[in-house]
């Protein structure tokens, strides 16, 4: 699936859910309660699956630990775009969605005033 396909998709799985979208990691970030659920870039679809799910979502056709300056990032999985369908994309919504859902909400105003100016 192309980016803007998969974005399109990540929208529609997540039509009852009220979500806010970033840009972020060259794409879209899409944040549930201030916290990132799934990115889309075009590199494929990022999720936030948490540190107990990493082992089995890693099984998954296409996933990879997400590496950041060639240090993984543990709880974060990188889907390639061309094994994801809108079945995948829902699936793996469902997944993210079970970690970011028991996270503290993050105040927007509380971050802004830990911010150097």
């Amino acid at each position: 699936m192309a980016p803007d396909e998969i974005a399109a998709s990540v929208r529609v799985a997540l039509a009852d859910t009220r979500v806010h979208e970033v840009k972020m990691f060259g794409g879209i970030g899409f944040m549930l309660n201030g916290n990132m659920l799934v990115a889309v870039s075009k590199r494929g679809l990022l999720a936030r699956v948490g540190k107990d799910a990493e082992a089995e979502a890693l099984l998954r056709p296409g996933a990879r630990a997400m590496e950041m300056r060639g240090r993984v990032m543990r709880g974060y999985i990188f889907v390639e775009p061309e094994v994801l369908t809108d079945a995948h994309i829902a699936d793996w919504l469902r997944l993210a969605r079970s970690f970011v859902a028991t996270l503290p909400r993050k105040d927007k105003s509380a971050a802004k005033k830990g911010m150097k100016t």
